[in-house]
């Protein structure tokens, strides 16, 4: 990391009044509030908010306590309910601690298996490191919680082999994945104008990721790497775009550099034609957090998507162009959507899909590891589902 990036109050400064203008007040200041929460230290014991009034409402827990937690899921759902956190829990019993006294929680557990126990918990987002988010899920749908997922679903097949079956068993149990930029509001309206058009897709992401180190906890090999931990987003973003009826057998291929931690190159051909390019880069600094563009070309349509703020379409004579004023990655949307369906007659994510798009990233990650030609196909998927 350069002299520049290293934590400086000048480097600080700057970053927030650029986030100020990328994702408005609220939200810069929640992420700051999330930076320093995660330094705060408690005491560990069992702790319950004897301030606050214990409602119906306060059935939602959440496990791993971090910034995007923090930020994003607590943010969204206090927004919505400021009395819907009952607990917490974390490994890092100050990162819990600090977490339910922000947002107004009933106790922190020291155990998920208190969590696990608690009957008035009924939904459950898992947020916790990338490895353990299939072993809490399986636990709480085996008790009856519905669960929201963040990415990556799973690290594994055996994971995946594992959650589907208990989704199988606990059919009235309703998952939730993280991937939230489907839900955004550019994503939307690039999609109504697709099926718009007819035949096959090309399809071309590149992401500029954030830089982390190369002693992160990403790479652990148990955690499954940049692959399975940022670029799940666009690999289920791709199939989005296809359609999960138009995506397989599909084949996957790597022009990745050997051992390279950080810096991907995957080519998709699609059942139905398609092709699709995602190529990912994490080198120096990207000031503004993870850069995105998508350009895409079906029918007469030619479209291109930057950071999920600007989009321009071209159909035939016909330009059209819309920006947001702040970034919209769908954070709220897909938050919001797996609060409300839970308790209501919404649906989770079906199994198919869970089990087709969690395939699909594992696949991906085994042609950059192996530099084989990687084929996935319905039996394969069908398999697990039936």
């Amino acid at each position: 990391m350069n002299d520049y990036t290293q934590a400086s109050f000048k480097f600080k400064v700057l970053k927030a009044l650029r986030y100020f203008r990328l994702y408005g007040p609220r939200r810069t200041f929640i992420k700051i509030t999330g930076i320093y929460h995660s330094k705060k230290k408690f005491t560990e014991e069992v702790w319950v908010n004897k301030s606050v009034v214990d409602t119906d409402t306060r059935n939602v827990a959440i496990i791993g306590c971090g910034n995007f937690a923090f930020s994003n899921i607590a943010y969204y759902l206090y927004k919505h309910n400021n009395k819907f956190l009952r607990g917490t829990f974390d490994p890092n019993y100050s990162h819990a601690a600090s977490f339910c006294f922000h947002y107004k929680g009933m106790l922190i557990y020291k155990s998920i298996d208190d969590l696990i126990n608690d009957d008035k918990v009924k939904l459950v987002y898992i947020a916790s490191n990338h490895a353990s988010h299939a072993e809490y899920a399986i636990d709480c749908i085996k008790a009856g919680k519905h669960v929201h997922i963040e990415k990556p679903t799973t690290v594994s097949f055996d994971q995946l082999i594992r959650l589907s079956s208990a989704m199988k068993l606990y059919p009235a149990v309703k998952c939730f994945q993280g991937f939230n930029r489907p839900k955004s509001k550019l994503f939307l309206e690039l999609d109504r104008y697709l099926q718009k058009e007819k035949g096959p897709l090309m399809i071309n992401w590149f992401i500029a990721g954030h830089e982390i180190s190369d002693d992160h906890w990403y790479f652990n090999q148990a955690e499954g790497g940049r692959i399975l931990g940022n670029l799940c987003h666009w690999s289920d973003l791709t199939l989005e775009l296809i359609g999960l009826n138009n995506a397989f057998p599909c084949v996957i291929k790597s022009s990745s550099p050997q051992n390279s931690k950080s810096d991907f190159v995957i080519g998709i051909e699609f059942a139905d034609q398609s092709c699709a390019t995602i190529s990912f880069s994490a080198k120096g600094h990207t000031f503004e957090g993870v850069r995105e563009v998508l350009n895409i070309h079906k029918g007469s349509l030619l479209g291109t998507l930057r950071d999920f703020q600007n989009l321009d379409l071209d159909i035939i004579e016909k330009k059209k162009s819309k920006r947001l004023f702040f970034r919209d990655h769908g954070h709220n949307a897909n938050i919001m959507n797996s609060y409300k369906a839970a308790f209501s007659d919404g649906e989770g994510v079906s199994l198919r899909y869970l089990i087709a798009s969690t395939l699909f990233i594992l696949k991906i990650k085994e042609a950059v590891d192996t530099g084989n030609t990687i084929n996935l196909s319905w039996e394969e998927i069908n398999y697990l589902a039936n």
